[in-house]
């Protein structure tokens, strides 16, 4: 007689994994907002195809970073900030959380940009969309339905799902794409190096490791589940990685050689092959959306790893008096960021550019992750093996190694070297 079990236990393992799904999943898409789209058309408008290989090396990292930080919290049931508060000294506890919050204020103020340039896309001055978007996203998250809003956001983001799609009606140089993907062609250049960093900074960002360790946490997935988790981690960074891949090769199909994108209506210029007069609206209700979506979640990250850290009230459900430093860290980044943005410049470059930014905090929590998963004494036996330590090193030592010559040329510049 044969058993049933076998395939009941497939089935349960099956539903486990659905159950399980959806951090990894989400978080690692989240990178392709409207910092992650505005720097990957730049980077395939200005260099073609030759950032590919870069972006697969990206990505090893990128799953390496993801499986750690999922790792971390379904063993102990703690958001990141909470193990760096646990783990390490006051002083490199507090280092840390200014280190998340500096780096997610630069995002915050990229997804203003973003909202700024879709409007600008539709003739709307950013003096009156972006100030309005502030409101408007505060008294959804404060007073509003913030989750009906979230779900309106996030299917607006799927306009972006288009660029996969535009990639082949581009008719890209195929046998290019796969010298460029499988062999580096590096161009020594500083404006190569600021993209390379921007590329790093939009795709391993802090609020993204912020978000899959709360929402693992949240899920309550545990060790038991994590096989299944690990699987939702993995493949949601693979699969965000090689849509921002086709953001590239779409872009230098159509704008390769051109030159830095300076406008939102350049990068929707490689959706015309596709969308025909209508790429314009298209990218704009992308952008809109990932914007929009992203000026509510990274303040809100921010807001609950400072409060987690402190270990004070944390909810959006509570009032200013319940949750003071929780609700006005919010309210602060939403001011600052639109603040920022307002400043007369040129929105999309600044996009780019705080990528940048981005590019060279990373690697400070990157040490943190790769400490934290290392240790037996926290994770015994499902603690970094010896290739995931010298993966997780190699991606620390590089990641740092960009964003240090970056930070030296910068200052070169200045002392006018």
């Amino acid at each position: 007689m044969v058993s049933s079990s076998p395939p009941r236990s497939r089935w349960r393992g099956f539903f486990i994994y659905l159950a399980a799904a959806g951090p990894g999943m989400i978080a690692a898409n989240a990178g392709n907002d409207a910092g992650g789209v505005a720097t990957y058309a730049s980077a395939g408008a200005e260099f073609g195809y030759s950032p590919l290989f870069f972006m697969v090396v990206v990505t090893i990292g990128y799953v390496c970073i993801q499986e750690m930080v999922a790792r971390l919290a379904a063993h102990t049931g703690k958001g990141l900030a909470a193990l760096i508060r646990e783990q390490f000294s006051l002083r490199l506890s507090a280092f840390a959380v200014l280190a998340f919050a500096v780096a997610n204020l630069g995002l915050v103020v990229t997804e203003f940009a973003g909202i700024g340039s879709a409007f600008e896309l539709w003739g709307v001055s950013r003096y009156l969309s972006v100030p309005i978007a502030a409101v408007a996203i505060w008294l959804l998250v404060i007073v509003g339905s913030y989750r009906y809003a979230e779900r309106v956001f996030l299917l607006l983001t799927l306009a972006f799902v288009t660029y996969p799609i535009a990639m082949f009606f581009g008719h890209p140089n195929w046998k290019a794409v796969a010298l460029h993907t499988v062999f580096p062609h590096v161009i020594w250049s500083k404006a190569y190096l600021l993209v390379a960093v921007a590329l790093i900074g939009t795709t391993i960002t802090p609020y993204i490791q912020l978000y899959t360790a709360g929402a693992v946490v949240d899920r309550g997935i545990g060790p038991e589940e994590y096989k299944y988790e690990r699987v939702d981690a993995v493949s949601g960074a693979i699969l965000s990685d090689l849509v921002s891949m086709c953001i590239i090769i779409a872009t230098a199909a159509v704008l390769g050689g051109t030159g830095a994108l300076d406008s939102a209506a350049q990068a929707a210029k490689a959706l015309e092959p596709l969308a025909g007069q209508f790429a314009a609206t298209l990218f704009g209700i992308g952008l809109l959306g990932a914007s929009a979506l992203a000026a509510a979640v990274v303040p809100l990250s921010t807001s609950y790893a400072v409060a987690e850290a402190v270990g004070v009230e944390r909810s959006v459900s509570k009032s200013f008096r319940e949750a003071p430093l929780f609700l006005g860290l919010f309210t602060a980044q939403l001011l600052i960021g639109a603040s920022v943005v307002l400043i007369p410049g040129n929105l999309f470059r600044l996009i780019v550019n705080t990528q940048v930014f981005e590019g060279v905090v990373t690697p400070i929590t990157l040490v943190f992750v790769l400490i934290l998963a290392n240790r037996r004494t926290l994770l015994g036996s499902a603690a970094n093996g010896r290739l995931a330590r010298t993966v997780g090193f190699v991606t620390v030592l590089v990641v740092g190694a960009f964003a240090s010559v970056l930070a030296l040329i910068t200052v070169g510049g200045w002392l006018g070297l």
